[in-house]
């Protein structure tokens, strides 16, 4: 399975952006702010988005959340980086946010988090093949 980030609109607090699964429009997604890393972009700890490049997710249970969530694997400078639910910047500490409503650009915020968290998650335990993240 291909997902890939398309990220879209950055401001000073937050990185939003559009989820594809296959080709196909999935939900919205918030991260961290934008330091460009993978340019050379300093890394601040929990406000800093992860680098654009292409990982592989695996379904794991994640012992903040106590559910089986999308674990992102090998990020420079990063671990324990997940794809999960939530509202705002302060939600992210350095993982993608997902949800089915955005509502304006640069608004930093994202809505109907765990509707969308739980449709991804429908589709990649279905998955019998490596799932592989490409984030633009």
């Amino acid at each position: 399975m291909y997902l890939q980030l398309v990220r879209e609109s950055f401001s000073n607090k937050a990185t939003e952006g559009k989820l594809f699964v296959n080709g196909t429009f999935e939900c919205y997604t918030l991260e961290d702010t934008d330091r460009f890393l993978e340019s050379g972009g300093l890394k601040i700890q929990n406000d800093t988005c992860i680098p654009r490049g292409t990982y592989t997710v695996k379904l794991t249970r994640s012992n903040r959340f106590l559910k089986t969530l999308p674990l992102l694997l090998d990020v420079p400078q990063f671990t324990g980086v997940r794809i999960h639910s939530g509202n705002n910047h302060h939600d992210t500490e350095g993982c993608i946010l997902v949800g089915r409503r955005n509502t304006t650009e640069n608004d930093d915020w994202i809505g109907e988090s765990r509707l969308a968290l739980d449709e991804l998650i429908e589709k990649l335990v279905l998955e019998d093949e490596v799932i592989t993240l490409e984030i633009v």
